[in-house]
């Protein structure tokens, strides 16, 4: 049986797991459908990206698409910025406004983060979703919308209305064609396709091909939680291309806090053995940790030229904690220049 190609929602969401193709089917279903869209999944999953790739499959694709976070106005402005308002509505109203339903006209609009909403803006989300009409704020005329909308959430609204927080008539009209998007946690076996996507791109923009990637990486990449998901691997992959001067991706590339981390998760159980490497097993907790530490330090001390005080900046511990973490990894002088291997030659005394 022959693996599946790699499929793509754009440069965000890239996976070829089982559950992130069902995904990738069913919004396949629904693009040219005009029905309400819950997207449900935690931060990082890519919930702004599925809603633009709805659009983008729609036959409204030719027209506006408008994502708005509801997380970043208060109470008081978010009706404004969805609905608009009308010149003298409140201070400093100074003219006539659309709002974001208005800017969509013909197109999408992506609500994300409703899980944020305030109770008393519910209700008026509810009779724009009803009516397919707004009011401007301060105004007394109806405004015709047509836009599809596509909401997002990072919570679990069906929780929320039953602890009061969200309102049931508004969770059923957003709730039509519900999309929930898994964490990455869940879904490790696309962990090393979204690591070769990112650092292709990343490695691509400083004008460089990508170098190779050593074990211990992908292990370590596959141990940890990513907390952040799809978005904390983009930013950890970015750090390394823009770090590693080695030749060869190796762990003194990676950030400190996913390295030690990852080396404290236990193998996942549900992990395909295919992807992690076996003779892993072999070694010990410990042994793994006192490798990552000393590759870091040779890492802090070569981008450092040997200055150990920034050195330990790079590593963000005290000076003289770096000092006795390198006599403890037999690391008491070291030349700062990496050679072929990625290895750090003996001799030249440290700053």
């Amino acid at each position: 049986m022959t693996t599946p190609a790699p499929l793509s929602m754009d440069s965000i969401v890239v996976g070829r797991s089982a559950r992130m193709r069902a995904v990738f089917e069913f919004l396949r279903v629904i693009g040219n459908s005009d029905s309400t869209v819950l997207v449900t999944g935690e931060s990082g999953t890519g919930k702004e990206v599925t809603a633009t790739l709805i659009h983008q499959s729609s036959r409204r694709k030719h027209h506006p698409f408008v994502a708005v976070s509801c997380a970043l106005f208060s109470e008081t402005l978010i009706e404004s910025e969805l609905f608009g308002h009308e010149r003298g509505a409140f201070t400093g109203a100074i003219k006539d406004r659309p709002g974001r339903f208005e800017l969509a006209e013909g197109g999408t609009i992506f609500l994300d983060d409703i899980d944020d909403v305030p109770l008393s803006m519910q209700v008026k989300l509810l009779r724009v979703l009803q009516n397919r009409t707004i009011e401007r704020l301060g105004g007394t005329r109806t405004v015709p919308v047509n836009v599809r909308v596509i909401a997002g959430s990072k919570r679990d609204l069906k929780q929320m209305v039953a602890e009061g927080k969200f309102r049931e008539d508004l969770y059923y009209r957003l709730n039509v064609l519900p999309v929930a998007l898994p964490p990455l946690r869940e879904r490790r076996e696309d962990i090393p396709v979204l690591m070769e996507h990112f650092l292709e791109r990343y490695f691509r923009r400083r004008g460089e091909d990508v170098p190779a990637i050593s074990d211990a990486v992908k292990q370590a990449f596959m141990r940890y939680a990513w907390p952040g998901n799809v978005r904390e691997l983009e930013n950890a992959c970015e750090r390394i291309a823009q770090t590693c001067t080695c030749g060869t991706v190796r762990v003194g590339c990676m950030s400190a806090s996913i390295l030690f981390r990852a080396g404290a998760q236990p193998p996942d159980v549900s992990t395909p053995a295919a992807s992690v490497p076996q003779e892993a097993a072999s070694i010990s907790l410990d042994d793994r940790l006192r490798e990552l530490e000393a590759n870091l330090i040779r890492w802090a001390l070569k981008v450092s030229s040997g200055n150990k005080s920034r050195a330990a900046e790079l590593l963000q511990i005290k000076r003289s904690t770096l000092g006795d973490r390198i006599n403890r990894c037999g690391l008491g002088t070291l030349h700062v220049t990496a050679g072929d291997s990625g290895e750090v030659a003996a001799a030249a005394p440290l700053q």
